[in-house]
């Protein structure tokens, strides 16, 4: 794996796509991402003794691969992506690339495909919410200690064929 300086000096600036990788800037989520990748298996890590999964997308200014490891929340093998950065005022970086390139990799376990990422609100939002709550329930303080309506984004499988 090349290093942050590597990686970023070898992106074409604009929103061209890249095959290059550029790791996060956050310690914990690089480390957590090169453990899933040296071991194949999204099982290897967890957040706060729960199961994430790995999403794998374009940034919306470089047009690179990102990466970042999220709760594992699934219903009907539907995923959920909660943008809560811990209730913090302003949404994860990671939000806007999945607006700006809401087709992804999603790893789930050893198992990995392709998805399409769409923001959802209203009583669909309600009926997620409440499954993400139930699976990091983290999530409900997470919403009180914000302002900002925390999004919530569907990782729908793409049709294969």
């Amino acid at each position: 794996m090349t290093n942050d300086t590597e990686a970023t000096n070898t992106v074409t600036t604009g929103t061209e796509s890249t095959d290059t990788y550029i790791p996060s800037p956050s310690d914990w989520v690089r480390q957590q991402v090169e453990t899933i990748e040296a071991t194949g298996d999204t099982r290897s890590v967890d957040i706060m003794g729960l199961p994430v999964v790995l999403l794998t997308m374009r940034g919306k200014k470089t047009g690179a691969l990102r990466k970042v490891p999220l709760m594992r929340v699934e219903h009907d093998g539907v995923y959920a992506a909660v943008a809560s950065k811990g209730g913090a005022p302003d949404h994860p970086q990671w939000y806007s690339n999945l607006l700006a390139n809401p087709t992804l990799t999603l790893m789930d376990g050893t198992a990995s495909w392709d998805a399409v990422a769409r923001e959802i609100t209203g009583e669909e939002r309600e009926q997620w919410w409440a499954r993400c709550v139930a699976a990091f329930p983290n999530y409900a303080e997470y919403q009180a200690n914000t302002d900002r309506t925390i999004p919530v984004l569907l990782l729908e499988p793409v049709p294969v064929g």
